[in-house]
């Protein structure tokens, strides 16, 4: 039965028909749960493709790259959509894997309905947690689909069980196995039925009262008439789940198609329209003046659209992908980025369906659509078409922050600048990959959230750039310092038959508090070092502290002057005073008992509750200090510590094989400190002084 219409306040009648005709949802959850499966099957029922494709063969709408079809799971997200009962459904296929969920979390930005997909043959999976509890903080609507029921000895009654204890009671099923796995029984406007298990009585009844909680007249009719006719609780079941008070949960099959239409029917019957669900979190202003505003979904106001998506193809361009929330967009409308001020014409306008793309005319409140060639369009861009509206911008998602390192460079001399537009254009559709130039060690570095998503990123910069680079782990960015003050004298004298260099410099240093950088100070008096060669000498000393003086690194929190040196009319010249400082300054700093620092990170582990001593013992080993843990939800623990980073370098192996691989972490820089005397020999024995500093 269809749900009474909700126009959005002001919408025309004809517009807030066709938006009460569309839904939209992402399907997200681990990897190997059948998302993918379960959206060819979505697609096959509904009349949009003919069979189902494979993931063994390559076959399937949402994983249409070759990367995807040779490691044959999902590494990006599709949008896909599908008509059923005269409803428009916008539906996202998500990749499972931790390593891409730069791709997953941005879907949760244009749907109203995070649909949770779960494996029954392996129960609630790390990644299961994580997506419930993002889509919890971004407000949606949460659904569970329970998949492949009919495999050989799941305890799908256990399941549903661990399910409650992990999300709440709250979770309730719409409609229960049936027959063996090979049907399923709706449980909200049936009251009777045959079931694998539990019975469709108690499980309407625990529908309705949970659904009449959010209503106090339904709750009085409840109490009076001892049911409520379920056709009637539209409005509490929106509520409901609005509110997360309730959270639905649905069995299918996606290899045999069982409970599939039904699936179809309980989006189109029960699930939001783009006026019923939470508005997402708009903010107009930047920074703390930053005020918090809903977009209308009224297609006959100005435009406001949220770009989730950007590829980069070497041989279309650039595309964004977005989220209508507010009016229309048609062919030739004319829209801005953001605060740009120039606008872009919409030439031609798409929906997707995997790599296809199906044009259309226009695009309301809901849709989910492209456009392509706009250099402009970038991750998380709002797009309008009004002036007032270019300092608009959604709430920032938390995502994880990418620590795992590679040093990268092209094979070719030569070819860094066009390896840096290949890695910016990577950059640009994964808003996990981060990528920097490190001047300490000299080295581009490319941060990812593991080693599978950094292979990745090489396969793509070789298949699909032509691209080939070295790559090896990241030097640590240690540095070096002084402990004490000292004083430095140099004479440069050179005499070659003609005109010769000659400079004398005396200067002294002292120690700086930690983080001060460098200082330098000209106490030169009476001339004996004219002002013209004092930028000279500044000049060496500077090169020298940044090529390090006992270990190779850049010497820092150090104050130098220089107070006297000598001067000849006619053999100064600028190249022996910069000779001069920079020798003089390696003495002086061997003098006052140089030391090497290494940088301090803070580490937040969140691994399950069980692993917690594993971890605290081996970050032990490491030289860390523990700080504290905390209890987080459904039985995982964070773990706080700080750390030298050299003992953290590919730490996430390590974390792997102490969880199983359900452990994750962040890294932040806290702080540099002195390394232990064995490490500063250990790093001292290994520097090659260069003949530049000899």
């Amino acid at each position: 039965m269809s749900s009474p219409d909700l126009p959005a306040a002001g919408a025309s009648a004809a517009g807030a028909a066709v938006i009460a005709g569309i839904r939209t949802l992402a399907l997200v959850g681990p990897a190997a749960a059948g998302k993918t499966s379960l959206a060819e099957a979505m697609l096959v029922k509904a009349g949009m493709i003919g069979t189902a494709g494979t993931l063994e063969r390559g076959t399937t709408v949402s994983d249409h790259d070759p990367l995807e079809r040779r490691l044959q799971h999902s590494l990006n997200s599709s949008v896909m959509h599908l008509v059923h009962a005269d409803t428009r459904i916008h539906f996202i296929d998500t990749p499972g894997a931790p390593d891409f969920v730069g791709q997953s979390l941005p879907a949760l930005e244009a749907v109203e309905t995070a649909a949770v997909v779960i494996n029954a043959a392996t129960g609630i999976e790390p990644m299961a947690l994580r997506m419930m509890q993002h889509a919890a903080e971004r407000h949606l609507d949460r659904l569970i689909i329970v998949n492949k029921i009919d495999a050989p000895g799941v305890d799908l009654a256990g399941l549903l069980a661990q399910i409650q204890a992990a999300f709440g009671k709250e979770c309730l099923p719409l409609n229960l196995p049936a027959a063996g796995g090979t049907a399923v029984v709706d449980c909200f406007y049936n009251r009777e039925g045959a079931a694998d298990f539990s019975s469709v009585e108690a499980a309407h009844r625990a529908l309705v009262e949970q659904v009449v909680e959010v209503d106090a007249d339904f709750v009085e009719r409840y109490l009076n008439d001892g049911d409520v006719d379920a056709s009637e609780l539209h409005a509490p079941l929106e509520e409901a789940l609005r509110q997360g008070h309730l959270i639905p949960v649905c069995f299918v099959s996606a290899r045999s198609g069982a409970g599939v239409k039904e699936l179809l029917d309980v989006i189109v019957r029960l699930l939001p329209n783009p006026t019923e669900g939470n508005p997402p979190d708009f903010l107009r202003g930047e920074g703390a003046d930053a005020q918090p505003m809903h977009a209308r979904p009224d297609p006959d106001l100005h435009v406001l659209a949220h770009v989730f998506k950007v590829t980069v193809d070497p041989y279309v361009g650039k595309m964004g992908v977005f989220r209508v929330h507010q009016g229309t967009v048609t062919p030739n409308s004319l829209l801005y980025v953001g605060d740009g001020r120039k606008p872009f014409k919409v030439g031609h306008l798409f929906m997707l369906q995997g790599k296809d793309h199906v044009e259309i005319q226009r695009a309301v409140p809901g849709d989910i659509c492209a456009v392509a060639k706009v250099d402009a369009l970038h991750f998380d861009a709002v797009l309008h078409d009004a002036a007032e509206d270019d300092h608009i911008h959604l709430a920032p998602l938390n995502f994880p922050v990418p620590v795992h390192g590679l040093a990268i460079e092209p094979k070719r001399h030569g070819d860094e600048q066009r390896m840096w537009e290949i890695l910016q254009k990577l950059v640009d559709e994964d808003p996990c990959l981060k990528v920097e130039h490190v001047a300490a060690t000299n080295e581009t570095i490319v941060n990812g959230l593991g080693d599978l998503h950094l292979r990745i990123l090489l396969d793509r910069l070789r298949d699909v750039h032509r691209f080939e680079v070295n790559t090896r782990p990241p030097r640590v960015a240690y540095r070096e310092t002084i402990t004490g003050k000292a004083e430095g004298h140099h004479r440069h004298k050179k005499q070659t038959g003609g005109a010769g260099q000659f400079g004398e410099v005396f200067l002294r240093v002292e120690p700086l508090p930690r983080g001060s950088g460098f200082q330098f100070a000209d106490e030169v008096k009476g001339g004996a070092i004219p002002n013209t060669f004092i930028p000279a000498v500044e000049k060496g000393v500077r090169e020298a502290l940044a090529a390090g003086v006992i270990a190779g690194y850049s010497v820092v929190d150090i104050k130098v002057t220089v107070h006297d040196g000598k001067s000849h009319s006619v053999d100064s010249k600028e190249i022996a005073f910069v000779t001069a400082g920079r020798k003089a300054v390696v003495n002086a700093v061997l003098e006052a008992r140089p030391i090497v620092l290494e940088p301090i990170v803070n580490v937040e582990i969140t691994a399950p509750e069980s692993s917690t001593g594993d971890i605290t013992g081996d970050l032990s080993s490491r030289r860390a200090q523990v700080a504290g843990t905390d209890a987080q939800m459904a039985g995982q623990m964070l773990v706080r510590a700080q750390a030298p980073l050299a003992e953290l370098m590919s730490y996430q192996s390590r974390l792997n094989a102490l969880t199983s691989g359900q452990g994750r972490y962040t890294l932040s820089l806290s702080h540099y400190e002195a390394v232990p005397p064995t490490v500063q020999q250990q790093l001292m024995s290994q520097h090659k002084v260069t003949p530049t500093e000899e």
